[in-house]
Formats: C-alpha cells, sequence, structure tokens
C-alpha cells in the first residue's frame, strides 16, 4: 500500500482552537463560581444507544457524552477525537487512524476493539440500526446487512491497541466527516453485554468516552443531566460541571423559565422571533434540516398515484407558510437538500436540482389533479390521518396543512400530533398514512439528504421506489465515486427524479431561533449531524 499523504490533525486542531477561542476561551477569573449550564430540548431523550438513535436529540446527547475517531467542529469542519492523527492510502481506499490514550467513564481503557466492535455491532441486522446504511462504503457492509455476511468480515480491524485501519470499496470524499457520526463511535463491549436488553435504557447502564457523562435519565424522564467526565482524555479543558437538559415544549413556558433565569438557552416560535430579533442574546441559526411529507404508499393506492400526490403538493402555499406562520427565519424548501449544505463551482445543489413544479402553489391545477386521482383509483371521497410532533412548530405545521388540503373536494384530513418518540417509532414501522418528517443532514454532501429514498434505505418510511433514482444513486456512490462532475450531476438527476414523481412533499427549510445568555461562552454549534459542542463551553462572570 503507498501512503499519497498523512493528514495531521495537529494542524486542524491548531486552527480550530483559533475558531473555538472566537466563540471565548476563558480564564478562571472569569469563570462563574457554579458551572452548570440549564438547556431546553423540544423534546423528550429518545435513547442513548449509538446504534439505535435516529434523533437530533439523542444526537446532541450522545456527541457530547461520546467521541469518535474525529469531531465536527464550526463550520461543521472535522478535528481530532480519540484519533489524533490518520493516513489515506494512495487509491482512497484505505485508512489508518493511529489513537491517543483516553478512557471510559468506568476507567476502562478505549482501545481500537472498541471502534472494531462497536461499527459491527451497528451493522449487525441483529442491532436494527436504520443508521447501517452509512456504513455502506465499508468493504462486506451491504453484505453483513443482508446477512450474507459475517459482521467479523467487516472492512475494520485493530492493529494493537490503538490504531484502526479502515478498508473501503471505492473512494469516499466526504468519510472523515462520516466518522464523526455518533452510528461510528465506539462501544464498549463488555458493558454492552453486561446490561444486554437493558443496555443504554438509563444512565446507569451504560458508559461514556466524551466530555461529558450522563448522570440522570431514567429512560422516560423529561430532564437529564450531563456531569463532566474526569476519565475524558482532555478532560482538563472542560469547564463546565453539569449541563441540565429539560424538554419544554410549550413556546411560551420556555420563555418564562429562561426570563426567571431557569434556563440559560431555549428556542423560539410563533411570534417570539420577531419579538426579540434584536435582541443581543438573539441567535438566528443557519439549520441543514428540513420538513417534508412523507405518504405511505405501501399502505395505500391513493397515495401510490402521483396526480394525488401532485395535488397535495401544490395546494400548499408554503411562502404564506414560512412568512406568516412559522416566521422564524425557515425558508420554503425547494427539495430535499438543504440551501448552503452543499456548492459546486459557486452552484447551490439546493438551487441547481431544483423542480419548480414540485413546490409551486397552483390551487386549480392542484383540485383538477385530485378529482382525476379520485376516478383512477376508484373513489368518490377520501380521508387520511396526517401525523407529527406534539410541539408547537410541529402542531402549526398540521393545522396549516390541513386546512390547505381540505380545499381539495371530498376530502377529509385528521391531524395526529403526538410526542417525538412516538412520532419516530410509528413512521419507521410504517404506522401511518402522511406524516411530517423533519431531517437534518449528517454531513455536508448531498448524498446524506438523498440516500435517504433508495428503495432498500429504512429510512424511507412511505416507501416510495424509482429505478432510475436508485440507479442514479448507487452510480454515484459506486461508478463515479471518485468522478467529482459526473458524480454532482448524478446526485443532481436524482433529486429531479424524486422532486418531478413527487416521492415526497418538501415544506421548509428550518429557521433555528435561539434566546441565549450572554454568560454563556464557548459552545460551538455547525449545522449538521448533531449541531451542539459543550466540551468548551462556560458560564462567565
Amino acid at each position: 500500500m503507498q501512503i499519497r499523504s498523512v493528514l495531521k490533525l495537529g494542524t486542524v486542531a491548531a486552527l480550530t482552537t483559533v475558531a473555538l477561542a472566537a466563540c471565548g476561551t476563558s480564564s478562571s477569573q472569569s469563570q462563574a463560581k457554579n458551572q452548570t449550564l440549564n438547556w431546553m430540548e423540544s423534546s423528550a431523550l429518545p435513547t442513548m444507544d449509538n446504534s439505535l438513535a435516529t434523533d437530533v436529540v439523542s444526537g446532541e446527547t450522545l456527541n457530547n457524552t461520546g467521541e469518535g475517531l474525529l469531531k465536527f467542529g464550526k463550520n461543521s469542519s472535522t478535528h481530532p477525537g480519540v484519533a489524533k492523527s490518520y493516513t489515506k492510502s494512495k487509491d482512497g481506499k484505505t485508512y489508518t487512524f493511529n489513537l491517543r490514550k483516553s478512557n471510559w467513564s468506568n476507567g476502562d481503557k478505549v482501545t481500537a476493539k472498541d471502534f472494531v466492535y462497536g461499527w459491527q455491532r451497528t451493522v449487525n441486522p441483529k442491532t436494527g440500526s436504520q443508521y447501517a446504511y452509512l456504513y455502506a462504503d465499508v468493504k462486506n457492509a451491504n453484505a453483513i446487512m443482508a446477512g450474507k455476511k459475517a459482521v467479523s468480515t467487516l472492512g475494520i480491524k485493530a492493529l494493537g491497541n490503538y490504531k484502526v485501519q479502515v478498508s473501503l470499496v471505492h473512494p469516499v470524499s466526504y468519510f472523515p466527516t462520516l466518522v464523526a457520526q455518533t452510528a461510528f463511535f465506539p462501544q464498549n463491549q463488555r458493558v454492552v453485554e453486561k446490561y444486554g436488553k437493558k443496555y443504554a435504557t438509563n444512565a446507569q447502564n451504560n458508559v461514556y468516552n466524551g466530555a461529558f457523562k450522563l448522570t440522570y435519565w431514567t429512560g422516560t424522564s423529561d430532564n437529564w443531566t450531563l456531569t463532566k467526565n474526569t476519565k475524558y482524555w482532555n478532560a482538563k479543558s472542560v469547564k463546565l460541571k453539569h449541563i441540565k437538559f429539560s424538554a419544554v415544549k410549550d413556546p411560551q413556558t420556555a420563555l418564562s423559565q429562561y426570563q426567571s433565569g431557569k434556563l440559560d438557552a431555549i428556542y423560539l416560535s410563533g411570534q417570539q422571533p420577531k419579538n426579540y430579533k434584536n435582541s443581543k442574546e438573539y441567535h438566528a441559526r443557519n439549520s441543514s434540516r428540513v420538513a417534508y411529507l412523507e405518504l405511505n404508499e405501501k399502505k395505500d393506492s391513493m397515495m401510490r398515484n402521483v396526480k394525488a400526490r401532485q395535488a397535495l403538493s401544490l395546494v400548499l402555499n408554503r411562502k404564506q407558510f414560512v412568512n406568516q406562520v412559522l416566521d422564524n427565519g425557515s425558508k420554503v424548501a425547494n427539495g430535499i437538500v438543504t440551501a448552503g449544505l452543499a456548492v459546486r463551482n459557486g452552484k447551490d445543489f439546493a438551487s441547481e436540482a431544483s423542480i419548480p413544479a414540485a413546490t409551486e402553489h397552483n390551487v386549480a391545477k392542484a383540485k383538477k389533479l385530485w378529482k382525476q386521482a379520485l376516478k383512477e383509483t376508484g373513489r368518490k371521497s377520501y380521508s387520511l390521518t396526517l401525523m407529527a410532533d406534539d410541539t408547537a412548530e410541529g402542531k402549526s405545521t398540521t393545522e396549516y396543512v390541513q386546512s390547505q388540503w381540505s380545499k381539495l373536494p371530498n376530502f377529509k384530513v385528521t391531524n395526529s400530533n403526538l410526542p417525538y418518540k412516538t412520532r419516530l417509532a410509528r413512521s419507521a414501522d410504517g404506522q401511518f398514512d402522511a406524516v411530517v418528517t423533519l431531517w437534518g443532514a449528517d454531513f455536508p454532501d448531498p448524498i446524506t439528504d438523498l440516500s435517504l429514498f433508495t428503495s432498500d434505505n429504512s429510512y424511507n418510511n412511505g416507501k416510495w421506489s424509482n429505478k432510475t433514482y436508485d440507479k442514479l444513486v448507487k452510480e454515484a456512490t459506486t461508478t463515479n465515486a471518485n468522478k467529482p462532475a459526473a458524480r454532482w450531476q448524478n446526485l443532481v438527476d436524482a433529486q429531479k427524479v424524486l422532486l418531478k414523481d413527487q416521492g415526497i412533499i418538501p415544506i421548509y427549510q428550518s429557521g433555528k431561533p435561539q434566546l441565549m445568555k450572554s454568560k454563556v461562552k464557548g459552545i460551538v454549534y455547525f449545522p449538521v449531524s448533531s449541531n451542539w459542542d459543550f466540551s468548551k463551553a462556560y458560564i462567565s462572570k
């Protein structure tokens, strides 16, 4: 194997440190005595098993209690995690990560074998990981997920205790951002096997290798607590002693708690962003999250009718919704890939791969198509239940969509707003007619969104299927994986196929308006993946 380059992360780390310093480094003289951060989440914590986590709330907590080979930093750049450096072979198919000496919160050493075990457990079909598809480019992963090869054949091996070698099927330009995902974190085999089915179901039945450890969470509680992990390899740089998370679904309750000092940071919705956008504590975060409607095509022939799907899209006035209902910095979504996520030769993917007809507003055309769909499916009327989260934003979305869909003739819509964890489970099990799904990009490449809708992807809850789409995504990830221009075109064409066939109904690219106390310093936000890194944060005087 010829080594083309040695990618020394120390240089990246130095640059990242400068970037983080701009967010607020500290001296002991500038720190408050009480280093407790009180943080709002809009939903309860669903899981702490990084093989099973699929949502941003779990991701945020896992990202701060665990650490992978690399970490995300400001502007979604990668920098050192457990790996202090890595090498890449000339053909781009072999990565060798050199690990630093670090420990789990129970004192066990974090070794290369923990990465091997964690990766193998995630791709093992028996685990049931919805995120296993992210491993598709790792040697033998697809065969393992299909039950055709043993998990031991996965393209990762330990070269002693502190070196991990990964073999890919083909070059993957964004591979370093993949290993920064929580689904690629190490797992302590002894602990997983000790707790069995109870593993990661509460704070105690787990171990942590990140800057913090989870010290309070019952598995169902609406609040949970992180405490500084003294076993963390860089514990001396961690200033916060505790992070107390609270799930607050009502925006006014959250605001009241913020004003009374019970919360240090909250998310805003409704009229709140407009009322506070001139405040020094207001932050308009860029988001790579898109909200879209999935229609259950497996369950119902009406949803398999392309005219019906187009009608349901055309009747929506997205501009009115984002500007007058949400009014929180959200934008009309052009597709599943968000604006600003990927740019090539000065062209934003979201614009280049858009199909205006897939997001336009035309009630007359929608009514005509709907009548044709009813006739083609042998119906005189139709009814469905629209499912979404029971958050303020979720309720606003279902209420608006219901009002718009009700303009279609002989159509009855019933709304069902459920707790986040319940909605996730029912979506995954196909227990819905139509559902509002929110998806945040895991890394800054269009494939993170487009891979969701291949026929065999576990996140394709609506079961839309298109052979041309599948072929284009496969070409982008195999034949043209190392041909940037051809790969880009594959992905542009794929989104256009998805939108022309109205495989999903894009609604909006989510804004993330927030109030944060000025005393909170050093928090790192990145638009993709788990969003937040609290390892450099502190409370100032």
